[in-house]
């Protein structure tokens, strides 16, 4: 019996129509990048274990797919020296039995490239990546197992007008998307601020973690989540109002500036975020954007602004989102090196795009023009233009089967080529070829030679 073909849960084929689609986004935000000045790089699909843990907290850390070294990877293990009381001790063993690891974010690997090229770089460097990443996460909607990322990061400068540029990013990719977003912007200080405030310093990431799931469980389960990591009731009490304020942003700003006053790393934040939604206000930026106290990012290499971008007219998670980082490359021998960069979720945006159906139309057609197999004498005769018109960068395909002209109208059709050519023995004997245009009607007769002409009707 044969195998029934499948593909792992939480990944994805992609046809035609997909790709099509797909590159649109890509084309759409690396023309983005560059108007900015941002360059590309790649990084290997595995990354060293030792590069990726411990850099997105425990919870990253557990998603992390694992990849077993080749050749008997257990032949010479003691799995005795695993056992516990509770069974075998499997985060031990798999650190014994995988070195690599498929990378998590792009980020990390990039912390990673800028130190081990930083001779060959100059700073401040910019730089942007598209490429998948692979998370162990339980699939559902919006969330994948493989997807791609478009980062764009800039490293060796702590200005402020970095994250306004990131702003403006964001705002010139949804706008020529067509998708109307809302930024959200918060500054890891401000949430170092309210651990200290609500007297917990050292629950800072706990506190983070849970802060980060607002939007997923809600505020009494958030409550509950900082309960049963230590925290006090009159400690929640301090946070609560703090993480619901309405208001401007300058009401938010002063109320927390009072919240805060005891905290010399939260008054910091609250003057980077002043300092960043005046660069706003003067910038001319269009996309709503809002100081939301709630935003806190997961990941624990954030120092400073973090942002989120959620799609106001779809219902779906982030779609893109990003911070400043003061230590990550630290991590691996260069410290004082600060960053700031976005992450664009090109597979929500996808979701999101075909959701409100906003693809161009035409989008996936595979060619302009297709030229009828009549017959090999035709074939002979038309094979020039086919030619000329490549080299002057229109897609032109021949049918390859001389079928009945229905089965190859019907196939320019599913195509949603726009173009068909029916060149028969007339044709041939005049000298000329028939371009119709199939969405008009209009049709119209060239001299072979006229590759000029024939292109322009094309086009």
């Amino acid at each position: 019996m044969a195998q029934k073909p499948s593909i792992p849960k939480g990944t994805r084929d992609f046809g035609p129509v997909e790709m099509a689609r797909r590159n649109y986004i890509f084309d759409t935000i690396r023309s983005v990048f560059r108007t900015c000045g941002y360059t590309q790089i790649e990084t290997p699909s595995m990354e060293n274990l030792s590069t990726l843990l411990g850099k997105y907290g425990d919870e990253g850390d557990k998603l992390l797919f694992r990849i077993l070294n080749s050749g008997e990877a257990f032949a010479d293990i003691d799995f005795d020296a695993f056992r516990t009381e509770e069974g075998i001790n499997s985060k031990a063993l798999s650190l014994k039995v995988c070195e690599k690891g498929l990378r998590y974010d792009l980020t990390v690997p990039f912390a990673r490239f800028v130190v081990q090229h930083q001779n060959e770089l100059s700073f401040p460097f910019k730089r942007f990546q598209i490429q998948p990443v692979w998370r162990a996460d339980r699939p559902q909607k919006g969330r994948y197992r493989e997807f791609y990322q478009c980062d764009v990061d800039v490293c060796g400068s702590r200005s402020q007008l970095l994250e306004l540029e990131l702003i403006q990013i964001i705002d010139s990719v949804f706008r020529k998307l067509g998708v109307r977003v809302k930024i959200k912007i918060n500054n890891r200080k401000v949430l170092t601020g309210l651990a200290e405030a609500c007297g917990f310093p050292d629950k800072v990431v706990d506190i983070t973690v849970a802060i980060d799931k607002l939007d997923k469980i809600g505020l009494e389960a958030v409550k509950e989540e900082m309960l049963g990591k230590g925290l006090t009731p009159e400690a929640v009490s301090v946070l609560e109002p703090i993480l619901l304020l309405q208001g401007s942003t300058a009401e938010k700003i002063a109320t927390l500036r009072t919240a805060l006053a005891c905290s010399p790393e939260g008054l910091k934040g609250i003057d980077e975020l002043e300092e960043l939604f005046g660069f706003i206000e003067g910038s001319g930026i269009s996309t709503e954007t809002e100081l939301d106290l709630s935003l806190a990012r997961g990941l624990n290499y954030y120092t400073g602004a973090i942002f989120e971008v959620k799609a106001l007219d779809w219902e779906i998670g982030s779609i893109c989102g990003g911070g400043r980082y003061d230590n990550l490359t630290g991590i691996f021998g260069l410290p004082d090196m600060s960053g700031v960069g976005v992450s664009f979720g090109a597979d929500r945006i996808y979701d999101v795009l075909t959701g409100l159906d906003k693809y161009p139309e035409g989008l996936a057609a595979g060619s302009t023009v297709l030229f009828a197999n009549m017959g090999p004498a035709e074939i002979a005769y038309i094979l020039p233009v086919v030619s000329a018109l490549r080299e002057k960068g229109i897609s032109a395909e021949i049918y390859p089967d001389a079928a009945k002209l229905k089965k190859q109208f019907d196939y320019a059709d599913r195509k949603g080529i726009r173009f068909l050519s029916i060149t028969g023995g007339d044709e041939m004997q005049s000298g000329s070829v028939q371009i119709k245009n199939l969405a008009s009607g209009e049709q119209r007769a060239f001299a072979k030679t006229d590759i000029d002409g024939i292109a322009a009707f094309l086009v």
